[in-house]
């Protein structure tokens, strides 16, 4: 349960005053994903049900012939738990609800008898207790704090049958009185059961308590998960919306564009989906613009060693020949610096980036110095400056997509923190780009 609760309150964060807006991030966790949290969580619960305190108890019956019997059980343990049959199901508007059937618990025990006023005896016994039925729900809720809170309602559980079994002493003649013991262990069992399941459910509120909304990405920015509207439950998933926006450390200044609305798609064959807006791309943009990041040096060391240009006087020379007969035999330096934020635009199976940027070209002198040789401005992949540039083209397509992209790519690869329990896993990942967003779909391995 533990589990199958962690799956759904990675998802579950807050929901502040911004409730309303449209989302940056879209994510829905389906039906699929959930039968994996079941398939987790059983196992977590067998754990649970092993730490069942069955307290010591003993009474008195009349058994026939022996007259009044005096008898006390101690040292109850579990020692065996199944759930062979498990099943989970949504609770549209409320959670996720849970039916266990059939189960069994295996307890093992000593005992102790009086009667006829002296003769005692001990020894003993097992109990198994079979047909064994659970449900409860789930409900996940918002503290005054804005993090999830869940808690378990509507539990019930009952017993079918019970079968204590005495061993050693004069056990045969106990087991005449068993069916006293029986019902006296069943109803202990179900009052321990709703309770445990409740508390297994309560001792995940800690964890979340700890997630954070807001979390570092580096020194520049930090992205806020926060939800912009109540989780919606129906009966075959569960949709979240999250602001899903950068921010600068410690300023959260709004950018001027906002989320354009979007839909996931109907699709459930994977656990989970998440659709990324281009509004959250683009907050990035205008975070790492608004912090100066957006500048790249690039040297020689850059260029793969197979290319035939290099980041020198005599190469450019070829194409501004002033260069390389003022500046002759030198090695060049770049410095790319982004002139607004770049923005992102997501059309079906395409993907856009628009940049304005200057291009800084430098001869690196042989005391280290930078003698700077022309300015370019470059606004979609189209440039002017003092000089023709036209024939440069090339070059500088080849510079930037070796050295520029390799870099936005190192940083793609770091990605950016997402609250967690344990360790969350994505498999079987798909990625494709939609209108106006990026749609990831993906399975989940989860490790406690």
């Amino acid at each position: 349960m533990l589990s199958l609760c962690c799956v759904l309150a990675l998802l579950v964060l807050s929901c502040p005053e911004i409730c309303g807006t449209n989302a940056g991030v879209k994510v829905k966790l389906t039906q699929k994903g959930l039968e994996y949290g079941r398939q987790i969580g059983v196992t977590t619960l067998l754990d649970q049900f092993k730490t069942i305190k069955v307290p010591d108890f003993s009474g008195s019956e009349e058994v026939s012939p022996i007259g009044k019997v005096s008898y006390s059980l101690t040292g109850i343990k579990v020692i065996n738990v199944g759930l062979p049959q498990s099943e989970v199901a949504l609770v549209p508007g409320t959670g996720v609800s849970l039916t266990i059937s059939n189960a069994y618990i295996n307890l093992h025990g000593d005992w102790r008898v009086k009667y006829l006023g002296i003769i005692s005896d001990s020894g003993c016994f097992d109990l198994v207790v079979s047909e064994l039925s659970i449900s409860t729900t789930v409900t996940i809720q918002s503290d005054d704090t804005g993090h999830p809170v869940v808690s378990s309602a509507n539990c019930a559980a009952s017993a079918g049958q019970a079968s204590v079994t005495f061993h050693g002493g004069a056990s045969w003649l106990y087991n005449l009185f068993s069916s006293y013991i029986d019902d006296a262990l069943r109803s202990v069992l179900q009052r321990k059961i709703c309770p445990l399941i409740s508390d297994a459910i309560h001792n995940l509120n800690p964890y979340l308590k700890a997630l954070n909304v807001l979390a570092k990405v580096n020194q520049y920015a930090e992205i806020e998960y926060s939800m912009v509207e109540s989780p919606v439950i129906s009966t075959s998933s569960i949709d979240l919306s999250l602001k899903g926006e950068f921010y600068n450390i410690g300023e959260h200044k709004e950018p001027l564009f906002a989320p354009t609305p979007f839909s996931l798609p109907p699709d459930e064959s994977n656990m989970l989906y998440m659709g990324i807006s281009a509004f959250t791309a683009n907050s990035a943009g205008f975070v790492y613009n608004n912090a100066g990041a957006l500048s790249l040096r690039i040297t020689d060391d850059m260029i793969p060693s197979s290319s035939p240009f290099r980041l020198n006087t005599k190469t450019f020379g070829t194409f501004i020949p002033q260069i390389a007969k003022q500046y002759p035999d030198l090695m060049m330096e770049l410095l790319v610096k982004a002139a607004t934020a770049p923005t992102v635009t997501f059309t079906p199976n395409n993907l856009t980036l628009q940049a304005n940027a200057t291009i800084t070209a430098y001869a690196i002198q042989p005391n280290t110095t930078l003698t700077t040789l022309f300015n370019l401005n470059v606004v979609s992949n189209k440039g002017q400056t003092v000089v023709e540039v036209k024939s440069l083209d090339s070059i500088f397509q080849m510079v930037l997509k070796a050295a520029v992209i390799a870099e936005v790519n190192d940083l793609l690869q770091q990605g950016f923190p997402l609250p967690a329990i344990g360790e969350l896993n994505l498999v079987n990942t798909q990625l494709v780009i939609m209108k106006d967003y990026l749609l990831i779909g993906t399975d989940i391995h989860f490790t406690a």
